[in-house]
């Protein structure tokens, strides 16, 4: 099915940001949008997050072993 929906200038080049930071098609944003709920601020939040994870990892940025172990004991169960 096509539906054709008018959207304004500002609102159309913030989802074509967001197709072209995820690799994924205007059409599957808009798909997720409806399906999920996820409005443009919660789609540019989330890219951002996975940009900036993507970054600190090639930086070496990570967990030591330690402290993945520090968690896995805090949700131990008892």
């Amino acid at each position: 099915m096509t539906i054709k929906v008018d959207i304004t200038p500002e609102m159309q080049r913030r989802l074509s940001e967001i197709a072209r930071s995820s690799r994924r098609s205007e059409s599957q944003l808009i798909s997720a949008a409806l399906e999920n709920g996820h409005a443009l601020e919660w789609q540019e939040r989330f890219t951002t997050r996975i940009r900036q994870g993507i970054e600190a990892a090639d930086r070496g940025d990570f967990v030591t072993v330690r402290e993945i172990d520090q968690v896995g004991q805090k949700y131990r169960p008892a």
